[in-house]
């Protein structure tokens, strides 16, 4: 009786097994290897030029190519760290880079670049001013390095900031810099410049 009762037990796990191993073959469909498709060069209703094959999306970057142009994307030309901006800043650059700073850097960094902002304000450690001699003579390379690859505390923002608005930042921490800097002539001479355009 024992012998028969555990003959038919070893039965019910072997079924318990096999239910097992059936659910879980059951769960490897092909459907992403099945997947409708076309063939190259064959047509397509679907897009409205009638091609299947469409062109990437303007300003694309194919990931197995280096970039073309080093400047604008890493910051240094022939690896070097460097002090100038891969195109002209505007003043609509400027008020692009001030919006993109409001928004990623001065919770950080506050405002005006003093590193005293709203979550420094609350207990987090602060980071260096924008107006330290070693920031204010460190190449634009570096602020670019720093806000694409994160330094000490600060993450990454490569996600998160487009190539070209990481210079306009930088820009703007440069009017930052000079806001705070600038010879008292050269102010002299602008407030004679504004006064006469108000007029």
């Amino acid at each position: 009786m024992r012998a028969r009762d555990l003959h038919i037990e070893l039965r019910s796990s072997d079924w318990v097994v096999f239910l097992f191993i059936g659910l879980a073959l059951n769960g490897c469909r092909l459907d992403m290897h099945l997947q409708p498709r076309y063939n190259p060069e064959v047509p397509s209703a679907f897009f409205r030029n009638g091609s299947s094959a469409q062109q990437p999306v303007e300003g694309t970057v194919p990931a197995d190519e280096p970039l073309s142009n080093e400047l604008r994307y890493t910051g240094r030309i022939n690896g070097v760290l460097a002090d100038k901006f891969p195109f002209p800043i505007t003043a609509d650059d400027l008020r692009r880079g001030q919006e993109r700073f409001n928004i990623y850097c001065s919770p950080c960094h506050g405002y005006d670049g003093y590193g005293e902002g709203m979550i420094v304000q609350r207990g987090f450690l602060p980071p260096p001013s924008y107006h330290s001699d070693r920031l204010r003579q460190a190449p634009a390379g570096h602020f670019f390095e720093v806000i694409t690859n994160g330094f000490g505390r600060m993450y990454s923002y490569r996600s998160r900031v487009e190539p070209d608005d990481r210079w306009r930042i930088i820009a703007y921490i440069r009017a930052l810099q000079l806001s705070q800097h600038a010879p008292a002539s050269e102010l002299a001479r602008a407030e004679g410049m504004n006064s006469g355009v108000h007029r």
